[in-house]
């Protein structure tokens, strides 16, 4: 065995994406709205080139050397090494980490308008609103501290798409920040982001109980935003639910049921949130769950009670329903940390805060791509993803003075691929 192969590109497929970003003008926009005090130089070449290393999976700084292996150097021209890009990031302040925004803002109208985005932006969109909690392993990562869950890390906010399954919105904060502090300007800004990339129609977010508060609640209200957010069962929740009657109960389908006993029921309630000026008249609906036969709850209680307030009209089993598949952030959010948010590699929280900003653009780009490709691609994970189009290996062969690049014979995505690639060439060229 030797690694003497000058001719092969590990990570071939990614000229998927370098095709999609070259066409939307992606290393231009980083360019024009990036202004570094120092370090500034080709900031969209360094941009692309930890871009192009999350989409093959790439979830350190030292990985961007992948794209300077064998040919891939030849065929992504323009990458930067691991020592640049390092510096580059360290560069960065708030003013800056905000510019990156900017771009991922930019990113997400240029996508949606080359058709990488919602089927219908004039119809109905739901946002789901989440945090998550990324592990740090060392005690000089600035910023970093221990939350709610016991575990050192930072405690990003995320805004994503449920169509799409791209991120809106992002913002890095200490670990020991609240789940919903700066829940109100993180709202209003994604639903401004939502607007600027071309939506027009009916929007609808989802949250979990953290983001139950006035601000939030009060926030979708003033933005016409329908909501649906589960409560916290304080008193006056768990009054409003003891309240209802038996007979308004009405069965669902769920795992544990049986033609004798429902395993679950969904039952609603007029109910109005907080109080004074900034009540809040809602629907409170409640699901209601049998405990797991022998397991502990089962000996303490008959009902296992969940409840969320939305202003959403409709029918009550759809509503619940379609709250439920809030839980589909999650995934999102798994997406990122199988990537570029494996965890953040600086010892700077504005370093790491332009990791994120980075993450997220690639996460979108590589979703873009998978919505172009089509078939089963288009709503593909970001493993998937990676392992279908971003790392399938080639042959760069020159020929005529031409370089041609070579990808393995019957490889069963192909296809999709091409097809990607086709819809890619027919975008217009961004100048």
């Amino acid at each position: 065995m030797s690694f003497t192969e000058a001719n092969l590109v590990p990570n071939a497929g990614l000229v998927t994406a370098a095709a999609l970003a070259q066409r939307i003008g992606l290393g231009e926009l980083v360019d024009q709205r990036l202004r570094l005090a120092t370090e500034g130089a080709s900031s969209g070449a360094k941009a692309l080139t930890v871009v192009g290393s999350m989409l093959a999976g790439g979830d350190s700084i030292d990985d961007t050397a992948r794209l300077r292996a064998g040919a891939a150097g030849d065929l992504f021209d323009d990458t930067r090494a691991p020592s640049t890009v390092g510096c580059w990031l360290r560069a960065h302040k708030w003013s800056n980490v905000r510019e990156l925004d900017a771009v991922s803002r930019e990113l997400l109208a240029r996508l949606w308008a080359a058709g990488a985005g919602p089927e219908n932006l004039t119809g109905p969109l739901t946002i789901d609103l989440d945090s998550s909690i990324v592990p740090v392993y060392g005690r000089g990562k600035q910023g970093a501290a221990f939350g709610y869950t016991g575990v050192r890390g930072y405690h990003p906010q995320f805004a994503t798409c449920a169509s799409t399954g791209m991120v809106l919105f992002s913002r890095l904060r200490g670990g020991s920040a609240g789940a919903a502090r700066g829940a109100k300007s993180f709202l209003t800004e994604t639903v401004s982001r939502v607007r600027g990339a071309g939506a027009t129609g009916q929007l609808t977010v989802r949250a979990d109980s953290a983001f139950y508060s006035r601000a939030v609640l009060g926030t979708a209200v003033k933005l016409g935003v329908q909501f649906s957010v589960t409560a916290r069962q304080d008193k006056k929740i768990r009054a409003a639910i003891d309240a209802i009657p038996e007979a308004a109960w009405t069965p669902i389908p769920y795992w544990l049921s049986s033609p004798e006993v429902s395993g679950a029921d969904v039952a609603e309630t007029s109910y109005t949130a907080f109080s004074g000026k900034d009540a809040i008249p809602v629907r409170l609906i409640v699901r209601r769950v049998r405990p797991t036969p022998g397991s502990q709850l089962a000996l303490f209680t008959t009902w296992d009670y969940h409840a969320f307030v939305t202003n959403r009209p409709g029918d009550v089993l759809e509503v619940e329903a379609d709250h439920r598949r809030h839980a589909v952030v999650e995934q999102r959010i798994a997406e990122l940390k199988s990537a570029g948010l494996a965890h953040l590699p600086s010892k700077s929280f504005m370093a790491n805060a332009a990791w994120l900003a980075l993450t997220v653009i690639a996460h979108n780009l590589g979703r873009a791509v998978g919505i172009l490709a089509g078939h089963d691609l288009e709503k593909a994970t970001a493993g998937t993803l990676q392992r279908r189009v971003f790392t399938v290996p080639g042959r760069l062969v020159h020929s005529g003075r031409r370089r041609h690049l070579r990808l393995p014979a019957s490889w069963p995505w192909a296809h999709a691929i091409e097809h990607a690639l086709q819809r890619i060439g027919a975008i217009p060229l961004r100048c």
